[in-house]
């Protein structure tokens, strides 16, 4: 198989917003982390990022980089730091909508989900809601936080300490992704949903 003619970048003298730019169109599809916290005043913030995804499976847990703002905390990584809990509402096709609404640019003042109408519900372990209309959601206690590079992203790891499945996706032993319909992110304003899948028989046992 002949290959392609290939561009050689330098990544080492590269800008932020170039190789930004070359992750989030290289990287894909990225799953899409939908992530409640709550500040110390008691305010609800719902925001969506996708450089997020699983990083341990005993005990479990997940993982997501939140970079800065104009070199400032977001508020949900002020909110994760600041109460060590958040949860991670998993991002589907029904809710592509209210999920990409909660990307906007709101006061820190303001709850995402009370502004754009976001049924919420209560955890069990933790003071953080969780979003209704996700059909699986973890509630999440802080692991460690991890600065990366130049300070500009922090890796923000979470113990998972309740599963929230709703009946519809799940079947007391399996997730069904198929009838979950998650979505991804691609690079620019690009979201994906599940399309053709390809069957191969599993090459190695799943961890016991």
């Amino acid at each position: 198989m002949a290959h392609p003619e290939f561009t050689t970048l330098d990544a080492t003298t590269m800008d932020t917003a170039t190789a930004y730019r070359l992750l989030v169109g290289a990287v894909v599809p990225r799953p899409v982390a939908w992530i409640t916290t709550r500040s110390k005043n008691g305010v609800v913030n719902a925001a969506p990022f996708s450089s997020y995804n699983y990083v341990a499976h005993s005990p479990p847990m997940v993982a997501v980089n939140i970079g800065t703002k104009d070199g400032e905390l977001k508020d949900t990584a002020r909110n994760i730091v600041e109460t060590g809990e958040f949860v991670v509402n998993v991002a589907t096709l029904d809710a592509m909508d209210l999920m990409h609404g909660c990307s906007a640019d709101y006061p820190s003042e303001t709850s995402e989900p009370e502004a754009l109408g976001i049924e919420l519900l209560p955890s069990e372990r933790i003071a953080v809601p969780r979003v209704a209309v996700s059909p699986i959601q973890m509630e999440c206690r802080l692991e460690r936080a991890i600065t990366l590079g130049r300070g500009l992203n922090t890796l923000y790891i979470g113990e998972v300490l309740l599963f929230h499945l709703a009946s519809t996706v799940y079947d007391g032993r399996y997730v069904d992704s198929v009838k979950m319909r998650p979505i991804s992110r691609l690079g620019g304003p690009l979201y994906a949903e599940l399309g053709e899948l390809h069957t191969r028989a599993q090459m190695q046992k799943p961890p016991k």
